[in-house]
């Protein structure tokens, strides 16, 4: 994953290169955008850049790179026990499926990570144990003599038992020991370890830079590129995923509109909220990263339906495929009940994180849709 392979994000390319050329490379710096916005391509590809630059084997260098095989390059990434590893499972433990799903997926999501290796009805983590990894593996010198890199990939599943163990490490690192953390939720982060860090904001990837990385790895017309490109939010992930017809979105919209549309009926009808219960047990029966990713999809959906409400027409990208109007359904999407929708479907999240009981937490959601989903704007 060299630079010539990150879409889009010039700006943030050229200042990371001029650092390596003027020697000015901060030792901890903290890689933010949201899904598919490029933040693990472009940690990747600066390492690379980095250990390349100081090489004195350049074309061996290039060729450990382009393996994720160079022994100064290191990561560490959520995990969790798997049939192959039932304790203690550790970064190192993975590397190999790692290697195959950067070099497949190097724009792929926590969910898809964890679908990769098996359990995407679990949560990924990274706990204390990886931690001490980490601290062993940095306190070795580094192999060819130049620097050590440790790319921390959705650091902020690290739980504060590791994040203690390591905030010492990454405010005073070994000689020539670069950490690169990379996040999609900068908030969850601790602040002392931000405070450690350069900081750099991925901005969505333009519609343009995504229709073409399609049309290029793809093959396909370019109106049907620009359609993907349009759909995915500024997110290449979920534009590829549309494009090869493989996204989770379909199974996604199903329940959405299943739920609300019970939800209008409960109202004054107390023989149908047996049906949100049963879509309730349904949902809970996924995965928990299943359930994040559903609850996140709601969050987006019930966003787009505002901006259709308030006629920012240029700003709506969602299109249905189950003859469900989304002009039809913005009206019930307004000031009287957008943000107590966003605050409860955060905190549905927030406990599904914490394993709370599933089952409870969704049907608990789904009755405050009920009562929210009536509420009128009140006129000015």
């Amino acid at each position: 994953m060299f630079f010539e392979k990150v879409i889009g994000q010039e700006h943030i390319k050229n200042h990371l290169t001029t650092s390596v050329e003027n020697g000015r490379i901060p030792h901890a710096q903290l890689f933010v955008g949201n899904e598919g916005t490029g933040a693990l391509p472009m940690a990747i590809a600066y390492a690379q850049y980095i250990l390349h630059h100081y090489s004195k084997d350049k074309e061996a260098t290039a060729a450990k790179c382009y393996k994720l095989q160079h022994p100064d390059l290191h990561f560490a990434f959520p995990v969790t026990s798997t049939d192959s590893v039932k304790k203690h499972p550790v970064s190192n433990l993975f590397l190999e499926e790692w290697r195959t799903f950067v070099q497949e997926q190097p724009y792929g999501s926590l969910f898809n990570w964890l679908k990769h290796i098996g359990v995407d009805n679990k949560q990924g983590i990274i706990g204390v144990d990886e931690a001490e990894d980490i601290v062993k593996k940095l306190l070795l010198k580094s192999y060819e003599g130049g620097s050590k890199i440790m790319i921390l990939w959705m650091v902020e599943k690290m739980n504060i038992a590791a994040a203690n163990k390591l905030l010492k490490l990454i405010e005073e690192p070994p000689e020539k020991t670069i950490f690169l953390l990379v996040t999609e939720n900068e908030e969850q982060l601790l602040d002392t370890i931000k405070s450690r860090c350069q900081v750099f904001h991925f901005p969505k990837l333009a519609e343009e830079d995504i229709a073409n990385q399609l049309i290029k790895q793809l093959q396909i017309e370019a109106n049907e590129a620009k359609f993907y490109a349009h759909q995915s939010d500024g997110n290449f992930n979920k534009a590829l995923h549309l494009a090869l017809h493989d996204s989770k979105d379909s199974d996604f919209e199903e329940w959405f509109v299943y739920w609300v549309r019970t939800a209008f009926r409960a109202k004054g009808n107390p023989a149908v909220v047996q049906d949100l219960v049963t879509w309730s047990e349904t949902i809970a029966k996924s995965g928990r990263e299943t359930q994040k990713q559903f609850l996140l999809y709601c969050i987006q959906f019930f966003r787009q339906a505002l901006l259709q409400n308030y006629t920012a027409e240029d700003l709506v990208f969602l299109s249905t495929s189950n003859n469900f109007d989304v002009k039809k359904f913005a009206p019930y999407v307004n000031s009287a009940n957008i943000v107590e929708i966003f605050k409860e479907l955060d905190a549905a999240i927030y406990h599904i994180e914490r394993n709370g009981n599933a089952k409870v937490i969704l049907l608990d959601l789904t009755l405050k849709l009920t009562r929210f989903l009536h509420r009128k704007e009140t006129a000015i």
